[in-house]
């Protein structure tokens, strides 16, 4: 088991060498460092804890920064164990996105956006009743139940808090690794808004095989570039021209 936690940018279309476009997320990977490391013979299981961003110390209290002290760091906001990890690793050890290649399938883990509070058809996508003059049922959430028991099953329906869950999105691939500008592009969609935090790993169900695609790769000309070209072009024209007047 491999993973990684890392901040949804949004999202975005990437064009293949076969001429697929491939709709992507694109998930910024900051350096995570490994706070902590379970074993079975302390813990009772095998884990790690990684974490990532700053926190200022100030606004953290003594058991914070005593934890973060032994990892020789930074007190960090947002932590998270991953069990079973492959290969071994140290605390005070940093993970970047090399962890995971292109064509990789992974699972992402996010809190998904909140709606507030929902009715029945937003929430739980029912019909709503006819909206004629002499209808009494609109938008309401139906029959409470029967009568025998006198009271309201468990598992109704009804209106309540919607979104703001820990949703799972399995069976996504890596399309792309930067580790220059610290970002992977993921398939698909994943949960949560703009600029939330989201878990990478290693898909659970997984049963692909592995088929990496090759991207179609844009170098952004600048007027330097350009300059250099033009000259270079007339330079070569005089230079013809010159041979075919010798000649």
């Amino acid at each position: 088991m491999k993973g990684i936690l890392g901040r949804k940018i949004g999202m975005t279309s990437i064009f293949t060498k076969d001429g697929n476009i491939i709709p992507v997320t694109v998930i910024e990977i900051k350096p995570n460092v490994v706070m902590q490391v379970k074993t079975k013979e302390t813990d009772g299981y095998n884990a790690i804890q990684i974490g990532t961003v700053d926190v200022k110390e100030n606004k953290s209290n003594k058991a914070k920064l005593g934890h973060s002290k032994k990892a020789n760091t930074t007190p960090k906001r947002f932590l998270k164990e991953i069990r079973d990890f492959e290969g071994a690793l140290n605390v005070g050890e940093i993970i970047d996105g090399s962890i995971f290649s292109i064509g990789e399938i992974v699972d992402v883990t996010g809190t998904s956006k909140g709606k507030g509070f929902q009715g029945v058809i937003k929430r739980h996508n029912q019909s709503r009743g006819p909206m004629a003059h002499g209808s009494h049922y609109h938008r309401g959430p139906g029959s409470m139940g029967t009568m025998l028991p006198k009271r309201v099953l468990k598992g109704k329906n009804l209106p309540g808090h919607m979104g703001h869950e820990t949703v799972t999105i399995q069976n996504l691939e890596i399309i792309d690794v930067n580790l220059e500008d610290n970002y992977i592009l993921v398939s698909g969609n994943v949960p949560g808004a703009k600029n939330s935090m989201v878990l990478i790993k290693s898909a659970v169900k997984n049963n692909r095989k592995s088929n990496p695609k090759e991207l179609i790769k844009y170098v952004e000309e600048t007027v330097v570039d350009s300059v250099e070209e033009v000259e270079k072009t007339k330079s070569d024209e005089v230079s013809t021209s010159n041979k075919e007047g010798e000649k």
